[in-house]
């Protein structure tokens, strides 16, 4: 079965030979120790040896120093290290001083058709081998990004206090995501299969916020960028670490067609609670625990929990870390261990 078969079979709860995998992102500094282990000359080369079936087109965004869209914009009072890992939505941020909606054009919005690569992209989706599911990473993540805008405990203040200020602000960041990834959706027409957008509303035990204001405040802009990649008819992957089960509902009225990452310590996401009541309503991509599990666990721990959720999800689940980043805490022996198990009969 080609692996893009197998990922739209998963994913439309339809029969297929073992549930889709990916492997998610790993962070470049577990890339080292991955490679030497599995004897792969690269992440793809890595990709092939543990046969998972997505392949991640990462934007091509030159802007610098993160040359990341996820660091677009530059909203820090201070100097701070800006790359994706070392990003923080605490520091003290541009709009933290401004209080009318007005003022929501005096930070210096960055053009997105000056810095994403239209040829890059395309390059990207085209050379990405056929037989896969190709998704584009392009994050979008408006809700994270607004909270960065003021310093999110301002930001949220200022959500309670000043309505109108903060939808400026998200509105605006909005605006830029969905004119950059028309750029990148029009660079990469018919190579793609789906997307990968997302802002982390959950934390261990529930949600940051309450589901009626991330309707209010967040869902409205979260809809247009859904909207705006199935028009291109793509797949959407919905990203947020934590608990967020309260808000599953919303996300499938949303129209996301997956769930990521099922974080799966964190309050009412395990896989069984997730068949319960979501079971061929949407589908979920991740399940793995990569918070103690793939880290402090033995190989032969991490088949167990893979076969335990292969029998509850036989297809309807992409089964991978639960979170999309590898950190160089897992050892490779346990991502061979779960690839492993989901070839396993």
């Amino acid at each position: 079965m080609l692996h893009k078969d197998r990922f739209y079979a998963t994913i439309n709860y339809q029969k297929t030979d073992r549930p889709a995998s990916w492997l998610g992102l790993p962070v470049p500094s577990a890339e080292p120790g991955l490679l030497k282990y599995f004897k792969a000359r690269s992440v793809n080369n890595l990709k092939k040896i543990i046969d998972d079936d997505i392949y991640p087109i990462e934007v091509p965004y030159n802007y610098p120093p993160s040359y990341h869209i996820a660091c677009a914009f530059d909203f820090a009072k201070k100097k701070h290290l800006d790359r994706p890992d070392d990003r923080t939505l605490t520091a003290p941020g541009f709009f933290e001083d401004y209080s009318d909606p007005e003022d929501v054009n005096r930070f210096e919005w960055p053009d997105p058709a000056q810095y994403l690569d239209k040829e890059e992209s395309k390059r990207r989706a085209k050379s990405a081998p056929d037989d896969y599911a190709k998704i584009g990473i392009i994050w979008s993540a408006h809700f994270q990004d607004a909270c960065s805008a003021f310093g999110m405990e301002h930001a949220l203040m200022v959500m309670l206090t000043n309505p109108p200020m903060f939808k400026a602000v998200i509105n605006r960041i909005t605006e830029f995501y969905l004119k950059a990834n028309e750029i990148f959706y029009e660079s990469t027409k018919d190579h793609l299969d789906a997307v990968l957008i997302g802002n982390d509303f959950g934390c261990q035990t529930g949600l940051m916020l309450s589901p009626d204001l991330i309707r209010e405040f967040v869902f409205p802009d979260t809809k247009k960028l859904i909207d705006q990649a199935k028009s291109y008819g793509l797949k959407v992957v919905h990203h947020s670490c934590g608990s967020i089960f309260p808000i599953i509902n919303d996300l499938i009225e949303l129209g996301v067609d997956i769930v990521h990452p099922i974080q799966a310590l964190a309050k009412d996401m395990d896989a069984a609670n997730l068949r319960k009541h979501f079971y061929k309503k949407v589908a979920f991509c991740g399940g793995v625990d990569a918070q103690y599990l793939l880290v402090k666990g033995s190989p032969a721990e991490v088949r167990k929990k893979v076969l335990e959720i292969k029998e509850l999800f036989p297809t309807g689940l992409i089964i991978s870390p639960s979170h999309e980043a590898i950190l160089p805490d897992i050892p490779a022996c346990n991502i061979e261990a779960l690839f492993n198990a989901v070839k396993e009969d």
